[in-house]
Order: C-alpha cells, then structure tokens, then sequence
C-alpha cells in the first residue's frame, strides 16, 4: 500500500512557491492547510478498511475514465460514491476500500483477461488510480471495476502506438468548457459515438460559480438539486462536491468511457482568470494557497491522471507531452499555474507595453524551456499544442484604437514571440495548438507577425467551442463581421456548442467542427458547422 504524501512534504512544495516571509505566514495557518488537503499526518495507513460487501447502494455513479495512453500502459479512473451528493461519496467517513479491476480485449472479458486490485482511500475521496503496464501499443482494451456486489459500467481505451510506429492516422477531439447550469451536454452524448483515439480536454471541465438549486434559475434542467451547490466552491468539500454533480451527468459518463482523455485545466478549476498564486476576488495570498491546494487536489482525484501528476501541497505538474508514434507529440500546457498576473487590469484593455515585457511569462520559464527543448527532440510529423487560452491575436475592432484580451497570449505577446522563435529554431514545420476558453468555434492561422497579413504563416490554431456554456450561442454572432474584419488570419467563427474533431495524416490535418442546435433541450442533433485541411509544410488552412 504506497502512502498518502505527508504534511511535511506539503508544506515543502509550499515553500518552493513562496519566499521566506509568505512561507512562514501560511506555516502559521498549518492547521487550515492541513484541512484544506485532508491529509492527516499518519497517512492512509490510519484508514479502517471497509468490507466491500457492506456497500448496499451502487458505488459506481461517477462512472470510470481512462487517459494518457502510452505505447505499452493506459491509466484506469474511478471513484466509489453511493450518494455522490454527501460529504465522502456516502462511503463511512475514514474508511478504504479495496476495489477490483479488469481489462480485456473484448467487452466480454475473455480475451487478454487482467486482473488486480486497487485501493480506494479516503484521502482521495475514494477514488481510484491504476497504471496497467505491459500491454500491447495502438490496442484497443475494455475495462471495468468491482466492489462487493457491484460492477462499474464496461469502458473502451486505447493504448498509443509504439514509439517510433511509422502510423499515418491518428483520430482525435478537442473539448472545453462544460458549464452545468448552462446546459445539456449533449456535445458528449455525440463525442461519444465518434471513432476517436483520443479526446483533449482543454479546460473548465467544472465552474466554481453557484449552481442554482432550483430549475427556474438554470438554462434547461427540470428539478432541484441539493442546496450544496449553491454557492462558490472554495474548500475541498465543495470542488470534490462540483465534480460529483458534473460527472452525475450521464453524456459526461459516457464520453469517459467510450475514449482515454488527456486533461488540462484552465481557471475555473479553481477561480475564474487567477495567475499563479494571485486571486482575482479579495482573497489573502495565504487564503488563495489554501482554496487553490484543495482545487489542485479535487482536480487530481476526479480525473484520469498519473502518478506524476498528484499534487503535492499547492504544486501540481499537469504540463506533460505524449507521442503517438511518428505521426504526431503532443506538449500538453499548464498556462494558468506559472502565468505573471494579467497587467491593465484583466479584461480587453488597448495594449500598452506591459503586453510585450520580456520578464512577463504566461507558461513560466521551467516550462517553456521544456516545451522548446522537446520540440527540439521531436520526430514527429505533427507538433500539437493542447492548451488553454487564444494564442493567435485576436483583435476586437479594425481600427488603430483596437483592444485585446489581458488573459490570452495577445497580453503576454513577449511571451508568444519566444514560442514562435523557439518553434522555428527547433525546426517545427507542423505546429498545430488546440485552444478551448472562449465558448466559440475559430480557426486561426498563425501568422509570424500578427501586424502584418502578408506575414509567414507558421501554424495553425483549432479553437474549440464549448461543450454548454454559455448556453445555445450562434452560428454567427453578433461581431462575426466586425471580428471576421478585424483579424484576416481568422478563416472561422461560430458560436453554437459542440466540439472540434482533427484528423492527422501523413500528408495533411483535417478538422471538422461539429456543433449542437441548442444545449437548452436534450438530444439536439450534431452537425458538421464546417472542414478545413492544413497541407504537411504547408502551414495555412483551405476549405476542406
């Protein structure tokens, strides 16, 4: 049984955050950090083990996941709630679980048969994560759980292909931006149907604002809810509540276990465009430590995610790159823990030279050396950029006196410049970056300089809508025409809910961007808004 990290190595990765005068505050408040992670000092070791026989209420109704697929190995998710609304899953407070698992080839489980066992500890929330090893690469695998009496509904993963596989396909979506009282999530209902490898979450999977208990004050849901929900999640409870409430939702369910998921967060994981350590609402430094350590956590126990990736106190390395053969790598970027605080006062400002301040960072400095060095590793055919906010520019007017968003790459343009640079010296002929956050549907061409449209075109930028929020938007919105002017290296606008599906060849990408008639009704059908293909050396998009 591998122990829980102690206090002590919390506040150690506390420390690593802040200078010696904040790290000697927030020891002071040592006992509410040590709430906000519900770590006691004893580890899990202190947890009575719970007979799984004595589960009278299904414990699966979060469902199961899987995700970062790597050549021989897949991460298996699930969580153990009974009464996923209360306090602990509903599971006797203190106690661990032994919980079983199964992977296959086949649906039936009799092909390829594994098996093991699992702890579910409560200072996980009785969540469970299991790294299975030695499979075979680019395979298809069914797997499922078992507590007691109970089994978990069957889910279907995908192990990556070998290392250095010559593949010429790889079938892949991008999502973001799920906010429940906005909508249905009928995006995944359809996303779960699609014949995919793998889905890139690229943020705000929760929002941290209150869920209304009851329907009147939500977009579509008959019905009330718990009065838990409605405020602002701040502590543990409540982050580990919202995700219970979110993965409650049945389209959500389903997406999870029809593909592996690879996740990153955004802001409203934790509270809505916070930089690094600074809070946008009146919080203490001390205080945000304490409610983003319980996010970070919350994040960890409800998604499908390895080893490396468990939080230590406020710290949790979420940027990772994976490769799917020759074809393509994928950087997965962390643009939110690391970021220099937004300048002008957040929001769309006219830019002033804070935007293109060199000491101004939007990965961090660890991390940006570690994007560039691997590009300069890189095989691949494809260079994919899963991430967070805009990083084309994005101008809001055609005219001299034209603002950009503080939150995007267009406020940390210094930033964009050594990204681009670093991409070109690598030698990055295919860069390709997904963005989730803004709740509409763009395809960008990156341009080497955004003043000029007759400049270089050095990649490209799929911008995914919304899977609900902001309820059920348009195909053209209102600034369609003044955005679409604004911006000529912007080839697509829309504004309905849906996802982006990206197909990679050998020879060219094909996105596709699927979108919902409204996400206020259930069972809206899925339809494809428009294609575009980006040739291999050839950065720039045409109508597909």
């Amino acid at each position: 049984m591998t122990a829980a990290p102690t206090y002590a190595d919390e506040l150690r990765s506390a420390a690593r955050h802040f200078g010696r005068r904040h790290f000697l505050t927030v020891t002071g408040s040592a006992a509410a950090l040590a709430f906000a992670v519900n770590l006691p000092g004893a580890g899990t070791a202190a947890a009575a083990e719970l007979d799984a026989r004595r589960i009278t209420d299904d414990p699966f109704t979060l469902g199961v996941a899987s995700g970062d697929p790597l050549p021989g190995s897949v991460l298996l998710w699930t969580r153990l709630a009974p009464r996923p609304y209360e306090t602990g899953g509903g599971l006797p407070t203190g106690t661990r679980v032994d919980v079983a698992w199964e992977l296959a080839k086949d649906e039936r489980f009799t092909r390829g048969l594994r098996r093991g066992t699992a702890t579910a500890h409560p200072e996980f929330d009785h969540s469970v994560h299991v790294e299975v090893e030695h499979l075979a690469p680019g395979t298809d695998y069914f797997y499922r759980f078992r507590a007691g009496s109970w089994t978990s509904p069957v889910g279907r993963t995908r192990t990556a292909p070998a290392a250095g596989a010559r593949n010429t396909s790889l079938k892949l979506a991008a999502v973001s931006c799920q906010a429940y009282p906005d909508g249905y999530f009928t995006a995944h209902r359809h996303l779960a149907q699609e014949d995919l490898d793998v889905v890139f979450h690229l943020g705000d999977y929760i929002y941290e604002y209150a869920v209304p208990s009851t329907a009147a004050d939500r977009a579509y849901e008959p019905g009330t809810l718990p009065d838990v929900f409605d405020h602002e999640t701040v502590s543990l409870e409540d982050y580990r509540l919202r995700y219970a409430l979110y993965k409650s939702d049945p389209d959500l369910r389903a997406v999870h276990a029809a593909h592996p998921f690879v996740v990153t967060w955004d802001d409203h994981e934790a509270e809505d465009n916070y930089a690094a350590g600074i809070p946008q609402n009146d919080q203490s430094p001390e205080e945000f430590l304490i409610r983003r350590a319980a996010a970070y956590r919350a994040y960890w126990e409800n998604q499908p995610l390895r080893r490396p990736q468990r939080p230590l106190g406020t710290d949790m390395k979420l940027y990772r790159r994976l490769t799917f053969g020759r074809l393509a790598q994928f950087d997965v970027l962390d643009t939110r823990q690391y970021r220099s605080d937004q300048v002008y006062g957040d929001g769309w400002q006219v830019p002033g030279p804070l935007v293109d301040d060199p000491s101004r960072t939007l990965t961090g400095a660890t991390q940006e050396r570690w994007l560039v060095d691997g590009w300069r590793a890189s095989r691949a055919r494809w260079n994919v950029l899963p991430q967070q906010v805009m990083f084309s520019e994005r101008r809001n007017l055609a005219t001299a006196a034209y603002k950009l968003s503080m939150d995007a790459w267009d406020g940390y343009r210094a930033s964009r410049r050594r990204v681009l640079d670093g991409a070109a010296a690598a030698g990055v002929e295919n860069l390709l970056v997904l963005t989730g956050d803004v709740h509409v549907a763009f395809a960008m061409d990156i341009k080497d300089d955004f003043g000029d449209p007759s400049s270089r075109t050095v990649g490209t930028e799929i911008v995914t809508t919304s899977v609900s929020s902001g309820r059920n938007g348009a195909d053209r919105p209102a600034n369609h025409a003044t955005l679409m002017r604004a911006n000529p290296h912007m080839r697509f606008y829309n504004g309905r809910r849906g996802y982006a599906k990206v197909t990679l060849g050998l020879e060219s990408a094909r996105v596709d961007f699927r979108t919902v008639s409204a996400v206020t009704t259930p069972g809206a059908p899925v339809t494809t808004a428009a294609s575009f293909v980006t040739e291999a050396g050839n950065p720039g998009l045409t109508p597909a």
